[in-house]
């Protein structure tokens, strides 16, 4: 056991690899039961989080133990098929969506904070 954690840590994965993956393209109907099947053949799985909001239909984010586990699932299940549909594997880049989100939210203060003190850009 000690050799392989040992070689495990030697491993330089790419930066944008992550314990959580965003699946998007599922099946309306797939069940969690259904998504611990198909990707609990790759590791041990913390949860599941299927999409359940018209604008989240068809995805759901798998969070994994570890690393190499979601890795290897990245890896198999980007375009396997569940009833007709191919399954669209990611990683989840929460910098980028909190970057993003972040932006707007300074963007809305700033603006804000012009109007309070009735600074115009137009002068």
């Amino acid at each position: 056991m000690a050799m392989q954690s040992q070689r495990k840590a030697n491993v330089r994965l790419p930066p944008e690899v992550n314990r959580i993956l965003y699946i998007r393209n599922l099946p309306y109907k797939i069940t969690a039961e259904e998504m611990y099947d198909i990707f609990g053949k790759y590791g041990a799985i913390r949860q599941i989080r299927l999409g359940n909001a018209p604008d989240t239909r068809g995805t759901a984010f798998v969070v994994y133990e570890d690393i190499f586990d979601a890795k290897n699932a990245c890896d198999h299940l980007s375009g396997f098929n569940v009833c007709g549909r191919y399954l669209v594997v990611l990683y989840y880049q929460s910098n980028k969506a909190f970057q993003k989100l972040d932006k707007e939210k300074k963007k809305q203060e700033l603006e804000k904070m012009k109007e309070k003190y009735g600074i115009n850009q137009d002068k």
